[in-house]
């Protein structure tokens, strides 16, 4: 029955959380919207024609380039066309003996679009060719040819730095499904994992949190999506870190942490969202990525821990279980942050008393000699008198 009750409440926050609006998805990705936007801000993203071509998606990088290409080829065949007609070369056309040709072999629109895609391409299969006695033909020549190398330059480079974006490194940086609350040493934790799935580092990272949640300001002001910096950090430090193996992040809930005011039972009340961001340069490609995710109150675990997921081989190698890497068990936990504390200035309290009355035994009866052997007397035994 407890089982069942449990069940029950862990899917009905689930499905709370899946309502809940957030502004980072799990894979990183922002959920926003901009609206209203003024005509002149329009213009903007043409100037800057080069982030937006590499900003939009593959499916229309795909259709500009098959368009950009054929279009190419389309409107230097019409203008090959245009001057095989104006010239006399078309079939059908009364030409005069001895007349000169200014292409060979362009009978029509056809074979027009044809010569066009074997000058751009550099086929040239010999049956279609410049007689050299046009000049006009000669000019369109030299600029199919100078057009036809910059629409091949820039379609090469977009494809390219579609390929190699930082973001891409980002998909092989992966966090943990939830996030949990416990102690560790000494102090009451909110605990992260993050995992690099390739064997390159990421050279120089650093960790930051934000926390965003609705408030309202001491003059009345609502704000929306109020920021909130959130310290996390390692054994190793906070930044430069040897990201070799999955990492465990840690923030203390002291004072100073907005997790400081909830408890077991607040916490999934709350309405807030922590985003995670790891700052990173691939050491392969040398290019800066950013890795995001993010954590509502339905997917923060409050009194468990990380099961353990590094282990050493006979061999001596280092082996990482990915099957345990975002799963957790129930650990002993403090209701809230005072609690913990309380706890901790009760134990603290109980350990000097305990120190101050083993001192004062020490005083009163001597100092024990731990090397002492003790042994049994008989009070029976005659004493002889000397």
């Amino acid at each position: 029955m407890f089982q069942y009750i449990q069940k029950h409440i862990h899917d009905h926050l689930a499905e709370r959380g899946m309502r809940q609006t957030r502004l980072v998805t799990k894979d990183g990705h922002c959920n926003i919207e901009f609206g209203n936007i003024r005509y002149p801000n329009h213009i903007a993203f043409l100037v800057d024609f080069w982030t937006t071509f590499v900003e939009i998606r593959w499916r229309f990088v795909l259709c500009y380039f098959v368009f950009a290409f054929t279009g190419s080829w389309f409107i230097f065949g019409l203008l090959w066309y245009s001057i095989a007609k104006s010239n006399g070369d078309l079939l059908g056309q009364n030409s005069t003996n001895g007349q000169v040709r200014c292409i060979e072999n362009v009978n029509g629109l056809t074979t027009a679009f044809l010569y066009s895609l074997e000058t751009q391409t550099t086929i040239g299969y010999g049956g279609r060719a410049l007689t050299g006695h046009c000049i006009g033909t000669v000019i369109l020549i030299i600029i199919q040819s100078l057009i036809g190398a910059i629409i091949n330059c820039f379609m090469c480079g977009l494809i390219l730095a579609k390929i190699s974006l930082p973001k891409k490194r980002a998909k092989t940086v992966t966090f943990s499904e939830t996030a949990v609350i416990c102690p560790k040493k000494g102090s009451l934790c909110l605990l992260i994992r993050v995992a690099n799935l390739r064997k390159t580092l990421l050279i120089g990272s650093h960790i930051y949190a934000k926390l965003l949640r609705t408030t309202i300001t001491s003059e009345g002001e609502t704000i929306i999506l109020d920021q909130i910096s959130i310290d996390f950090t390692l054994d190793a430090g906070k930044d430069n870190l040897f990201f070799v193996c999955p990492l465990t992040l840690c923030h203390v809930i002291d004072k100073s942490s907005p997790f400081c005011e909830m408890s077991a039972d607040t916490l999934h009340k709350e309405e807030f969202e922590l985003v995670v961001f790891l700052d990173g340069t691939a050491e392969s490609t040398s290019s800066s990525c950013q890795v995001r995710t993010s954590f509502i109150p339905c997917e923060i675990q409050w009194g468990h821990s990380f099961l353990p997921i590094v282990s050493r081989t006979k061999g001596g190698k280092y082996r990482v279980d990915f099957s345990n890497f975002s799963k957790t068990v129930p650990v002993e936990t403090p209701h809230c942050a005072y609690c913990f504390q309380n706890d901790r200035q009760h134990d603290h309290c109980f350990q000097n008393d305990r120190q101050h009355d083993h001192s004062h035994q020490q005083t009163k009866g001597g100092i024990d000699n731990t090397g002492f052997e003790v042994i049994d007397i008989d009070e029976s035994t005659h004493i002889t008198n000397m």
